[in-house]
């Protein structure tokens, strides 16, 4: 079956576009508001690895009815966001932060979850239940527009500058993410999250 995507609602395209590309990493996202008041909370799954040299990752926010969503105002405001890595033992937690709330309150009050203090010279804390953080400076900011001209999504394009690994996860020693240990979760359609099953190895061509 074949469709003509410039004929299709933006429904339609995110229908197929999200029941397609799976599973997605999610990145669950603090940032702090311009007042320094309120940490926000929230996951996304328009997120990928760009590049190592540098180390570099994406995240792409939908607009809510053309506004600004409230991390990446956050990210504008402030070019400061904590990256956090979903694991099973709070994705609970993580999908409570995924509702619309006012812009002075905390998706964190609605969980179980808590926060780190900040790092040194770094104003927005992680979530402490993470087993990986990146603590990220937004380097590049581009407005996603549709074909009437209007901006419906915002990509950050974010520089790593700290890694922060919960010792369960990584081996020191060969420098390994320990994935079994960190049980990650990935976004599918609709409500549906998947774990990672069975894991099998195919030898790159020389």
């Amino acid at each position: 079956m074949r469709f003509d995507a410039a004929e299709l609602s933006p429904k339609q395209n995110y229908k197929f576009l999200s029941g397609a590309v799976v599973p997605r990493p999610i990145a669950f996202i603090t940032t702090l508001s311009k007042d320094g008041e309120t940490v926000n909370a929230a996951p996304f799954s328009f997120f990928n690895v760009v590049s190592s040299d540098p180390p570099m990752i994406s995240v792409a926010i939908q607009r809510a009815d053309g506004e600004l969503k409230d991390t990446a105002r956050h990210a504008l405001d402030r070019g400061e966001l904590v990256i956090q890595i979903v694991s099973e033992d709070f994705v609970e937690d993580m999908n409570e932060t995924a509702a619309r709330l006012k812009r002075e309150e905390s998706e964190l009050d609605r969980t179980k979850l808590h926060l780190d203090a900040p790092l040194e010279g770094f104003m927005v804390p992680g979530i402490s239940e993470a087993k990986i953080k990146f603590h990220t400076k937004l380097t590049e900011h581009i407005e996603i527009k549709n074909d009437s001209g209007s901006v419906t999504a915002d990509l950050l394009l974010l520089r790593v500058l700290h890694y922060d690994f919960s010792e369960e996860v990584f081996d020191p020693e060969a420098e390994y993410v320990l994935t079994e240990f960190l049980n990650p979760v990935s976004r599918l359609a609709g409500n549906d999250y998947a774990r990672i099953g069975e894991k099998y190895t195919i030898r790159r061509p020389k």
